[in-house]
């Protein structure tokens, strides 16, 4: 996934917007109670109604009508709810963005006011020990010492241009160390009010993430809603619309038969993930030779608390390419994995969930701060693919996603992120740094 070279909206704009944000989320409960029915609202038949129903064919057609209602209001419950999670999860990626341009800019700001001052260190430096070479010539009359200290009319010529040299060098070291301190300080100047403006951006993009936040939380509730009630719904309309008579006993075994079969899934995989762990915990080498051809499993690493998020090799690093979903070019701020369909995708350092949803093109998105100004994250997760929630703290290595292709993507694969003090960096010598190879 690449974010693109310009905005849908531009900072300034999305500032204007940011006012409407509480309307936005207010806007999205109204709309879910418009467009469905929520749990409050529904009345959700009871097999006897249902049972009884049977038997009048006006009721039958009512209750028919009522629990295909109620399907419908549900689906489009979660519609509605996804729709705007994208809406404010998008509004999200753009503040996020403009704060990221502002952290880099500052951090670039702050380098070069450092390089400066370093060069008018070593120039300042360099100026005294012209001055302390002139001084030893001759103390405090420097130039009588030379006129003094000439044999004859030559060598009064010679150590006159001698000093003349020396007094013109050190005139243009002191002059560039002059210069140097003052880009210094108006580095320094303009640093401290891109800083200013990044903690104005930063706080922006948090109020932004809040609301993605809440839109995501209400999707999963939607979600979680339908799950709930519609395999019930659905036994309910065939014991109407069909000739066979289904009780709430025999839906409770089918259900009973389902869960046990997700239960079983769940177990598995998370046998699988220990395993990838425990490989993890064992494997002290490293994951593999280092280089983009190295395709290590989830986990790997080499004790230094930080793992490989998600299996496959690299297929597009860090830095400017043709983004291949738009076409533009544009900065890749993060590395392609070409991590299998619904593969695991795990943490790649111990740390704290800070955000789970939607979030612009690079779709169902999480991100993990591991303190230190550290953050990874993970996008184009698969729909329902989410492991984790905000809040929760998890270990390196431990399960947060599947691998999807949601958003700006052309194929299933995970996009991995390191973000440094809000700006983001090039993950493969970051994690090689720790002992982690891609």
């Amino acid at each position: 996934m690449t974010r693109p070279t310009s905005h849908s909206a531009p900072g300034a704009a999305v500032r204007l917007r940011l006012a409407a944000t509480g309307l936005a989320l207010a806007g999205l409960l109204g709309t879910v109670v418009l467009d469905a029915p929520s749990a409050g609202a529904a009345t959700y038949p009871s097999w006897d109604e249902v049972m009884a129903a049977r038997g009048q064919e006006s009721a039958k057609q009512d209750q028919i009508t009522e629990i295909k209602g109620i399907i419908s209001g549900l689906s489009a419950k979660v519609k509605a709810a996804e729709a705007e999670a994208q809406r404010l999860g998008t509004e999200f990626f753009e503040a996020q963005s403009d704060a990221q341009d502002a952290a880099e800019k500052e951090q670039r700001l702050r380098a070069d006011a450092e390089e400066h001052a370093d060069v008018a260190e070593q120039s300042a430096a360099q100026a005294g020990q012209f001055a302390a070479q002139m001084a030893r010539s001759g103390g405090a009359d420097v130039t009588a010492s030379v006129i003094s200290g000439g044999e004859d009319a030559s060598d009064l010529l010679y150590n006159l241009g001698a000093l003349s040299k020396l007094s013109e060098q050190a005139e243009r070291v002191e002059a560039a160390a002059t210069a140097d301190a003052a880009v210094a300080r108006s580095l320094t100047a303009q640093a401290d009010r891109a800083a200013e403006a990044l903690d104005e951006l930063a706080a922006e993009a948090e109020r932004r993430m809040q609301a993605a936040q809440a839109a995501a939380d209400a999707v999963q509730s939607a979600y979680d809603e339908q799950q709930s009630n519609k395999a019930r719904l659905d036994a309910q309309l065939a014991t109407l619309t069909s000739g066979r008579v289904r009780t709430e006993a025999e839906f409770a075994k089918g259900e009973a038969v389902r869960k046990a079969a997700e239960e079983k899934a769940a177990r598995e995989a998370a046998a699988r993930a220990a395993a990838a762990a425990a490989a993890a915990a064992a494997n002290s080498g490293g994951s593999g030779s280092s280089g983009s051809g190295s395709s290590g499993s989830p986990g790997s690493g080499s004790g230094t608390g930080w793992v490989r998020p998600a299996s496959g090799y690299v297929i597009s690093p860090y830095g400017w390419r043709v983004n291949p979903y738009t076409g533009a070019v544009a900065l890749h701020q993060g590395t392609d994995l070409t991590s299998g369909c619904s593969t695991p995708i795990v943490a790649a350092a111990a740390g704290t969930v800070d955000y789970v949803g939607w979030y612009g093109g690079y779709g169902n998105y999480v991100r993990i701060s591991h303190g230190g100004g550290v953050q990874t994250a993970y996008g184009h997760i698969v729909n329902g693919g989410f492991r984790v929630s905000p809040g929760q703290h998890v270990s390196a290595g431990q399960l947060i996603a599947l691998v999807g292709s949601t958003g700006q993507s052309t194929g299933c694969h995970t996009h991995f992120e390191v973000h440094l003090n809000g700006a983001t960096t090039d993950p493969v010598p970051f994690m090689q740094a720790r002992g982690v190879a891609f």
